[in-house]
């Protein structure tokens, strides 16, 4: 059995509302460094017979919404 982790983010074209009141937010605490923020989601999977195919297909049909949103995955032993 593998893990498999997903990180879904929106496309960086689109407006991360969200990435950009956390990126304020931080700047009014005294993080002055933060210069923008973006946010995503983390799936973690655990695969009993990994394929990089399947795990395509998941995030295509369910995980992530390609019009909007770009996904990455890595497999953690």
């Amino acid at each position: 059995m593998v893990t498999v982790r997903v990180y879904v983010t929106l496309k960086p074209s689109l407006l991360d509302s969200a990435g950009r009141t956390v990126a304020g937010s931080l700047q009014k605490l005294g993080f002055d460094e933060i210069d923008n923020a973006r946010i995503g989601k983390l799936i973690e999977l655990q695969v009993n017979d990994y394929s990089e195919q399947r795990v395509k297909e998941m995030c295509d049909k369910l995980l992530a919404n390609p019009v909007i949103e770009d996904y990455r995955f890595e497999v953690v032993q």
